[in-house]
């Protein structure tokens, strides 16, 4: 027994440095992209694109659930996009607070009878749409609760336009965003069916009229982790996968999509979390069954800024949930691309990786920690072993951080002090002393609400963009 447990740790720790492996070589693919991304920030004529007629119109949906407290400045932010045309669509999805009424009470806008939508995608009832000529590219639609999904469907069954940018209602894009975003579509219109932006935190920064006018690091421990871990996660993941067209995921927070094809695949899939995978998964399914040339690709210049949770509740409610829908879009959407030729890189690499070191990781981890700590009690004679695989684990995760850590400071420097680069790494290295291991057994209590049929949204609250946490240090 005492071998049986000591071999199963081993196999675990074996596991994740397999993982790092991995990551190390997608981490690769964003330094060969990153010269190519810092040569077209650099130089592209985003100011002039920003005038012109041949840049495409785009109609920004914004689903919205108890969101009265950040609602005002996120749409006066969007208003305010320097971008030649683009309409706002505010779709309060059944709120139980009074989202609705503070839109209506700051644009003055007035109550119109739904019967301008159309019935593109099936959704729940609308109540009625809001308007005010003063705002002419604002709307408000008022529906019943369905979900994310389905209010972001509903915003498709209203827009104008043939593209499409999903939002987060808690969520702030930078003013020339949209513009980088659609600079990158524009280089290939034919092929490119989805591109995502680069979300990054916003506690600690000063924000004013729904802008970003100062960029600081937060105060607060959950915050902090959390920028790191999305550094890394969009430049030093996402670059990568994109390079070989194996996105699995554009941020629900921001993208933008040709709404043809989101159309042709059905919409957004309602009923469980994760709606912003499945869309992506289901996109790459559509166009490799139809052989037709497509790139669904990353935009890191293109930022958005969001509120990350600052209480172990609520960031374990949204792990839980973001748990709960990479199971279901596996099980749904995912094995029946696992390993099939046709499916090319999502076939053969990101559907396998998902699975193997995303979907089965909780369970990898967290028996491979329970072997170790029964083999500690029953033997200890090998303590050494385990410590070098521990420290090599650290040092290679911290080594990936620290990688991701370079790639923000060669292409975007939005943090410029010395002091914050350290504080950075540091955080970096202290995510691996209980942060990652919370995360994990997040993931894991997400798989058990999915395996009991739990599908509720869990514990969220929004704070005002004017709150404390959001001023300068």
């Amino acid at each position: 027994m005492r071998e049986l447990l000591f071999g199963y740790g081993i196999f675990a720790m074996y596991y994740v440095l397999f993982i790092n492996t991995l990551y190390f070589g997608i981490i690769l693919f964003s330094f060969r992209n990153i010269f190519g991304i810092i040569k077209s920030t650099n130089y592209s004529k985003y100011r002039s694109l920003s005038g012109s007629k041949q840049v495409p119109p785009i109609s920004i949906l914004v689903p919205a659930y108890g969101e009265e407290l950040t609602i005002i400045e996120s749409v006066r932010s969007l208003l305010a996009l320097h971008y030649p045309e683009h309409e706002v669509i505010v779709v309060n999805d059944g709120s139980p607070d009074d989202t609705v009424g503070v839109l209506v009470e700051e644009f003055n806008l007035t109550y119109y009878k739904p019967s301008a939508m159309k019935d593109t995608i099936a959704t729940a009832k609308v109540k009625g749409i809001y308007y005010n000529p003063s705002y002419p590219n604002l709307y408000v639609v008022d529906k019943e609760n369905g979900g994310k999904a389905d209010a972001l469907n509903a915003g498709i069954n209203l827009s104008n336009y043939e593209l499409i940018s999903s939002i987060d209602a808690d969520s702030l894009l930078e003013q020339d965003a949209l513009i980088r975003i659609a600079r990158k579509y524009m280089e290939n219109p034919e092929e490119y069916v989805a591109i995502g932006g680069n979300v990054r935190i916003a506690n600690g920064c000063r924000i004013e009229n729904g802008v970003v006018k100062e960029m600081n690091l937060p105060k607060k421990l959950l915050p902090m982790l959390q920028t790191v871990e999305y550094i890394k996660a969009f430049l030093g993941g996402r670059i990568g996968w994109s390079r070989v067209n194996g996105l699995i995921i554009v941020s629900g927070a921001f993208g933008v999509f040709r709404k043809d094809y989101v159309i042709k695949v059905g919409g957004y899939r309602g009923g469980y979390p994760g709606e912003d995978m499945n869309i992506i998964i289901k996109l790459h399914r559509y166009m490799l069954d139809n052989n037709l040339p497509y790139k669904i690709d990353f935009c890191p210049d293109a930022v958005c800024w969001t509120q990350a949770p600052d209480t172990f509740k609520i960031l374990g409610s949204q792990r839980k949930r973001w748990g709960r829908g990479n199971l279901k879009n596996m099980l749904e959407e995912g094995i029946f691309m696992f390993m099939r030729p046709k499916y090319k890189i999502m076939g053969w690499i990101t559907v396998p990786y998902n699975i193997i070191f995303e979907t089965l990781s909780p369970y990898f981890r967290i028996t491979g920690i329970l072997a170790l700590i029964g083999y500690g009690f029953m033997d200890m004679s090998g303590w050494t072993v385990l410590l070098v695989f521990s420290l090599i684990n650290v040092l290679y995760g911290s080594l990936l951080g620290l990688g991701s850590l370079l790639l923000e400071e060669l292409a975007f420097q939005r943090f410029p002090k010395v002091k914050d680069f350290f504080k950075m790494f540091g955080y970096t290295v202290l995510m691996f002393f209980g942060y990652r291991q919370l995360g994990i057994l997040w993931r894991f209590l997400g798989h058990i609400d999915f395996f009991k049929k739990n599908n509720t949204w869990g514990t969220m609250v929004r704070t005002s963009w004017n709150a404390e946490d959001n001023k300068s240090a």
